[in-house]
């Protein structure tokens, strides 16, 4: 499995009135992990883009276990879910830098849409499969 691990600290900017972060910040803390992992492994969204496609993210969840403050240190983890349909998978867990404790973990869906008329793509482009290829996947 393909997997990259960022760190963060959680900025005054991110916590509500109640001094917890705000839930919504969870979906943006998947998405730096997403860009991270598409940067590390060559699958970042310019990457897709020069491709001809986009890809748009069709379904996010997120488990909330427990609560971050203000300046806890915290480590993204984004892994890829390797899947026989055009679309991009991955899991995430959000842990406490200095408990190890798992904060909140989730899943994403991207599919897969021509850049120019953003029509769906029920295959795989070219490029993707060559991607899981020479990762091995």
């Amino acid at each position: 499995m393909l997997t990259t691990q960022i760190e963060h600290t959680i900025r005054f900017s991110e916590v509500d009135p109640l001094g917890i972060v705000w839930h919504g910040h969870y979906i943006r803390f998947f998405e730096d992990g997403r860009e991270a992992f598409g940067s590390q492994h060559g699958l970042a969204y310019m990457d897709i883009y020069s491709q001809g496609f986009v890809a748009p993210v069709v379904n996010v969840n997120c488990d909330y276990k427990k609560s971050l403050e203000y300046r806890d240190n915290i480590v993204i983890e984004t892994t890829y879910i390797s899947h026989p349909a055009a679309k991009i998978i991955f899991n995430y867990k959000i842990f406490k830098t200095a408990t190890k404790e798992l904060i909140a973990s989730g899943t994403s869906i991207q599919v897969f849409l021509d850049s120019q008329n953003r029509q769906l793509q029920l295959v795989s482009p070219d490029f993707y499969e060559a991607w899981k290829k020479q990762q091995s996947l």
